[in-house]
């Protein structure tokens, strides 16, 4: 018996595809503040010095150094789960939602889990330096400093959690009020018809960057020699099409075809043999040219294109 990702996918539909085999996410972070706003009074005595207003002046101050390797480490976390959530998910015209594969919710909770964690044992490290980082933040701002302002401990105060909210109209709602629930379904209906085509902006976007600053690293040159290019400029390239093969939901037969074309053009190759062979280097900049100038003439019509549907 087949299932509803594989009945889904002989209709070829990209929106049908992208609800049923989707959910929706929300990442959130609960993060402490480290700046806060000058009181009244010093806002009028900041002002004074330079002939102004104090109402007109918007001052603040720096509580903890954030540069500090501690603050930077937890930072980091919360950079990481964001990259991670990008990666894994489509974006959708909901705010701070974004679609996630239904069969990629174990391994987005893993990961989450290990994130959270990460993030636990960098806040313990961080409050070890707490009360040296606020000594000095004592020294800083001199008559600007409140004990107030901190708390006895950082630990609890940054944490990222996660859900899966329903994006469907509620069934409730066919039995109350089927006209309420009819409008529902039409709204919900145009979001995805809309993350659609951001999913396909994306891609798009994406890949144009990607192969013109390939191009753009063996094409041109650096007083009179080749430009310098990182192994990064091909495995980026390398976990776009495997992030496009999982993600993607075929609404553009010409982008489907520019992606497939471009990893035939770099199949195989390491970065090692462009730097050593100039002609395979200047063929490999020529092919990609080719791709870029396809690219652009998609990104230039993107207001026009239509999303691929079939007749149900």
């Amino acid at each position: 018996m087949a299932t509803i990702e594989e009945e889904v996918e002989t209709r070829h539909d990209p929106i049908d595809l992208l609800r049923a085999t989707m959910c929706a996410t929300r990442v959130s972070f609960e993060w402490f503040g480290t700046r806060k706003s000058l009181t009244r009074d010093q806002k009028a005595q900041a002002a004074e010095s330079f002939g102004a207003e104090g109402e007109f002046l918007s001052a603040g101050k720096k509580l903890l150094d954030t540069g500090h390797p501690r603050f930077r480490a937890v930072s980091a976390v919360r950079n990481q789960v964001r990259k991670y959530w990008t990666s894994v998910s489509l974006p959708f015209p909901e705010p701070g939602i974004r679609l996630l594969r239904q069969d990629a919710l174990t391994a987005f909770q893993n990961q989450m889990h290990q994130f959270t964690e990460e993030l636990a044992d960098s806040v313990a490290e961080l409050d070890e330096q707490y009360l040296s980082l606020k000594s000095a933040a004592r020294e800083r701002l001199g008559s600007l400093f409140n004990d107030d302002d901190y708390p006895t401990t950082l630990v609890g105060l940054f944490e990222v959690t996660w859900e899966f909210p329903s994006i469907e109209p509620p069934n409730y709602l066919r039995q109350l009020n089927p006209e309420l629930y009819e409008q529902e379904c039409q709204r919900v209906q145009s979001r995805f018809e809309e993350a659609v085509r951001l999913a396909e902006d994306a891609f798009l976007d994406e890949l144009s960057k990607l192969v013109s600053h390939l191009t753009d690293r063996l094409s041109g040159q650096a007083d009179g020699r080749p430009k310098v290019f990182r192994d990064s400029a091909i495995g980026n390239l390398h976990e776009f099409f495997e992030r496009f093969r999982s993600l993607n939901v075929r609404s553009n037969e010409q982008l489907d075809a520019l992606v497939s074309q471009c990893q035939h053009i770099v199949e195989g190759i390491q970065p090692q043999e462009l730097r050593k062979r100039d002609a395979l280097r200047q063929q490999v900049a020529s092919d990609l040219s080719g791709v870029q100038a396809a690219l652009d003439g998609l990104l230039v019509d993107r207001p026009r294109r239509q999303i691929i549907r079939t007749p149900k």
